[in-house]
């Protein structure tokens, strides 16, 4: 009698283990077949065409542009769906790559209506200290301020993009503090030519990030809001998420950037 109760117990032990065994193998294959799945989303995600030097093209409807300054160094833009692309750049004097939409400078930002961005930039290094990941764009036809050029600068090196210009204090967006800054733009390149002068309207980020929502409209209502009025009657030419290097070497990865106007994305 014994032996049968202790031979019982051992097959009702072995049972216990062998399901204890299989639930963790499913666990491990289920955890297999997720790190697959992302492996495979990950092939190819950037399967467009590549550009590698300075060029306006479009894509999946965003306007993408690279512009290579004086056409100097090795620079790479690599494009996939969405407004995403992968980039890279060497030996430059200034390189800017974006993806974003350009509106022809017909409007005023609230004529189009709430503009946003939502990105996530999982890889973002350069050497040096001048790198930037913003929002950019440039607004027409305004008055004091005929030209201007805007970043929302979610991170940068450790040079300040604002260093140089007049600090109109601070504001709370998406939940972060970003300090404006006003700087005037002397004999430079720009969308009007390559020797003009403009106006830069600048929010700078207090803690880095490479991944969230941008309101870009409330950044505009609140460099309004600090006397920087040109920006509400000026015609918007461009909205943008962009990677930007000066002097240096570096490369980038965006793998999600949703422009919406209204909340409605603008390739939907």
């Amino acid at each position: 009698m014994k032996n049968k109760i202790n031979l019982f117990g051992f097959i009702a032990l072995s049972v216990i283990i062998s399901l204890l065994t299989i639930g963790c193998s499913k666990d491990e294959e289920e955890e297999e077949e997720k790190e697959k799945e992302k492996e495979i989303e990950n092939v190819n995600i950037f399967d467009g065409k590549t550009l590698t030097s300075t060029t306006t093209t479009t894509n999946n409807g965003y306007n993408v542009e690279l512009w290579n300054q004086n056409n100097k160094g090795t620079v790479s833009m690599t494009l996939g769906n969405g407004g995403i692309f992968k980039c890279d750049w060497n030996g430059i004097d200034n390189v800017l790559f974006r993806s974003g939409k350009k509106f022809g400078a017909t409007q005023t930002h609230s004529e189009i209506g709430d503009i946003s961005v939502e990105y996530n930039v999982p890889k973002f290094t350069f050497t040096g200290s001048v790198g930037y990941l913003s929002v950019y764009g440039w607004i027409r036809d305004g008055s004091p301020d005929d030209l201007i050029e805007y970043y929302i600068v979610e991170k940068y090196g450790s040079y300040n993009p604002g260093s140089g210009g007049t600090s109109k204090g601070t504001v709370t967006i998406d939940g972060e503090t970003y300090t404006i800054y006003e700087k005037q733009m002397t004999g430079k390149p720009s969308i009007a030519g390559n020797s003009t002068n403009f106006k830069q309207y600048i929010s700078v980020r207090s803690s880095a990030r490479t991944s969230g929502t941008i309101s870009v409209s409330e950044h505009f209502q609140a460099w309004a809001n600090k006397g920087l009025v040109s920006v509400n009657n000026g015609k918007l030419y461009e909205a943008a998420l962009k990677v930007e290097g000066y002097q240096n070497n570096g490369s980038a990865e965006i793998h999600k950037n949703i422009l919406s106007i209204k909340g409605v994305p603008i390739n939907k």
